[in-house]
C-alpha cells in the first residue's frame, strides 16, 4: 500500500504563523523526506462556502492568497498535488454516498462540530453543508487513500468520525476505501499557536494575527505589542512563562544557534526563561530576540512570495495541473465505489446481460 497524505485549508484569508507552525513548516518537511509516495494539498474552497455561502468573493479572492502561502513556505508543486477542491466534483458525489452511512445523531455528537457551531453562533440555524463537515472530510480523505491525516488534537473528532465511515462502507459493500491514521504536531507548542493579544486562537477579524505575507515593519509593530505577563511592571518583577505569548513563540521558532547570533548572553531558551522568572530581564530585550527570529524564519518566505506574485497566470496553471491530477485520482476511487454500491449500471455486461435473459424468457 502506498503512503500518502491528505491534508489542506480553508481559503478564507491569508495563511499565518499559526497555519505555519502548526501545518505548513511541517508539510515542507514531509515533502522533502521522501517518506511518501504522494501527498495531496487542498485548498478547501467548497468546506469554507459551507459557512460563507453570502460571501463567495471572500473565498474567490483568497484561493491565490493561500496559493501564494503555500509556495513562499516552500511547497513544491514537482512534489506535491496542490488542488482546488470544488474543481474535482467527484469529492461531492463521494460526500453524497456517505451520507447514508452516518446518523444525524452521530454528527451532532462530534465534539469539533459542536465547538465550530458555537463558534459561528449556529446553534439555531445550522446550515446542513456545515453539519455534514465531516461527511464531507471524508470524501476528501478517502478520494485519495490517504494512509496519514496531518491534524491538530482539536480535529481528532472529526479524523475518527471518518474512520468510521470507512468502516461502514467497508463492512457493507467491501474492502475498497483505506482507513486513515492521525499525525499529531510533534510540539505541543505547534497545535496552536495563540494570538498576538494571548487570546487562544488567531482570528482576522481580532487582529492577532502575524502573517506569511506581512512587512518586517508590520512583523516589528504587532511583535512590540504582544501580550506577555502583566504584572511584570518592572525589568526587576519575577516573570510568568505560562500565558506569556512572547516566550509561546519563542518556543515555536527559537533555536540555540539564535541565541549565539541575536542574543549571545544566553545559551538557550531555558537560560532565558530562568531569568525572566527571576527577575532582572525586561520585557523588551525579550521582544526585540523574537522580533530578529521572526524576520529571519519570514525572510525567504517573503522573498519567495514576491517572485512568484510577479506571474499569477503560472500560479493559477499550477493549481489547474494539480486539480486535473487530483481529479484524475478521485475519479478512480469513485468508480470503484460505484462498483463495490453495485450502481455501475452502464460499466456491468453481467447486469445488462441478466436482464436480457430475464426478459428472453
Amino acid at each position: 500500500m502506498e503512503n500518502i497524505i491528505l491534508t489542506g485549508d480553508r481559503p478564507t484569508g491569508r495563511l499565518h504563523l499559526g497555519h505555519y507552525v502548526g501545518s505548513l513548516r511541517r508539510r515542507v518537511e514531509l515533502q522533502n523526506s521522501g517518506e511518501y509516495d504522494k501527498i495531496f494539498i487542498m485548498i478547501a474552497d467548497a468546506q469554507a462556502l459551507t459557512d460563507n455561502f453570502d460571501n463567495p468573493d471572500k473565498i474567490r479572492d483568497n484561493i491565490i492568497e493561500v496559493a501564494l502561502d503555500y509556495l513562499s513556505a516552500g511547497l513544491d508543486p514537482n512534489k506535491v498535488n496542490l488542488f482546488i477542491q470544488s474543481a474535482v466534483p467527484e469529492l461531492t458525489e463521494l460526500t453524497f454516498y456517505y451520507m447514508n452511512l452516518v446518523t444525524v445523531s452521530r454528527l451532532e455528537r462530534n465534539p469539533t462540530v459542536k465547538a465550530e457551531m458555537q463558534l459561528r453562533n449556529f446553534e439555531t440555524s445550522i446550515p446542513a453543508g456545515f453539519f455534514t463537515y465531516p461527511v464531507s472530510q471524508t470524501s476528501d480523505i478517502t478520494a485519495f487513500k490517504a494512509t496519514v491525516v496531518p491534524v491538530g488534537e482539536d480535529q481528532l473528532p472529526m479524523l475518527e468520525q471518518a474512520r468510521e465511515i470507512v468502516r461502514k462502507f467497508n463492512a457493507t459493500y467491501g474492502e475498497v476505501l483505506v482507513e486513515p491514521k492521525a499525525m499529531i504536531p510533534e510540539n505541543s507548542v505547534c497545535s496552536r499557536l495563540p494570538g498576538t493579544d494571548g487570546k487562544a486562537k488567531m482570528s482576522k477579524s481580532l487582529g492577532n494575527c502575524i502573517y506569511l505575507s506581512d512587512t518586517p515593519e508590520e512583523i516589528k509593530q504587532k511583535v512590540m505589542n504582544m501580550y506577555t505577563d502583566p504584572n511584570h511592571i518592572k525589568i526587576t518583577d519575577p516573570g510568568r512563562i505560562e500565558g506569556n505569548t512572547v516566550f509561546t513563540y519563542l518556543d515555536a521558532f527559537a533555536k540555540d544557534s539564535d541565541f549565539e547570533k541575536f542574543c549571545p548572553d544566553y545559551k538557550n531558551l531555558e537560560e532565558m526563561k530562568e531569568h525572566y522568572k527571576k527577575g532582572g530581564l525586561g520585557d523588551v530585550k525579550v521582544k526585540k530576540f523574537l522580533l530578529s527570529v521572526l524576520l529571519q524564519e519570514l525572510a525567504p518566505i517573503r522573498e519567495r512570495r514576491h517572485e512568484f506574485e510577479k506571474d499569477i497566470p503560472a500560479v493559477y496553471e499550477i493549481l489547474k495541473k494539480g486539480t486535473m491530477a487530483a481529479r484524475a485520482v478521485a475519479a478512480e476511487t469513485l468508480n470503484e465505489v460505484r462498483n463495490a454500491m453495485r450502481i455501475n449500471y452502464f460499466d456491468d455486461e453481467e447486469l445488462i446481460k441478466s436482464q436480457q435473459d430475464k426478459f428472453n424468457k
